[in-house]
Parts: C-alpha cells; structure tokens; sequence
C-alpha cells in the first residue's frame, strides 16, 4: 500500500488519516480476513465513485469486506466516526454501521475473524 499516494490525494479533499489508521498500516495490519485494508487504486477508485454518485456525502474509503460492496468509509469532516455501507445495487448507500472511531471499527472486524475461525 503506498499510503503517501493517498495522503496526498486526500489532501485536496482536506482529509488526513487519522493516527490509529495510521499505525495499522504502518504495521503492516492489512488483513483482517473478512476485512481488508484496501490497496491506493481501490480506494481511489471507490473515492471517485462515491464523490460522483453522492457529491452531498464526503466518505473516504479504507476498507472492504469480501467482494459483496460492503466497504468501511471516515466520514470526512465527521470527525473520528466510521460508516459502513453497501454499495453494491443501485438503491442509494445507507450506513450499515457506524463506529465512534477506527479502534471501535477494528476491534469488530477482528472479533468477527476470531468468530469465524474459532470452529
């Protein structure tokens, strides 16, 4: 993941990473199972889409759960808070869940690998 990409880019937004993201990516925390931490083309990809579809909306992608278009998203300007939503089909993305902040978003997406995998 080459981080200083989307730094910059989100910069134009008026965005910066909070530090908790920030210390997971730079240990290498990327894989949750379930979740990942998506890689600069998916998040800009997803940036482009979302800012174009819901111009009203400032979310910022990180992260994405499978392939069903379950993706976790800071609320840019909403401080510390966390939004997942679905944007898979055509109906307008609602939030799924909401997080206080990235730590309370990955402690669940730990707790659901722990869940998964403990058979």
């Amino acid at each position: 993941m080459n981080i200083e990409v989307l730094e910059d880019e989100l910069k134009k937004i008026g965005f910066t990473y909070p530090d908790s993201f920030m210390k997971v990516v730079n240990l290498k925390l990327l894989n949750f199972d379930l979740w990942y931490i998506m890689d600069e083309e998916k998040v800009l990809g997803y940036l482009k889409d979302l800012s174009e579809k819901y111009p009203e909306r400032s979310l910022v992608p990180f992260a994405q759960k499978g392939k069903d278009g379950v993706i976790a998203c800071f609320g840019a300007g909403k401080g510390d808070k966390i939004e997942v939503v679905n944007v898979s089909g055509t109906e307008d993305i609602k939030a799924k869940s909401e997080y206080a902040d990235f730590w309370e978003w990955l402690e669940d997406a730990i707790r659901e690998m722990i869940n998964l995998n403990r058979g």
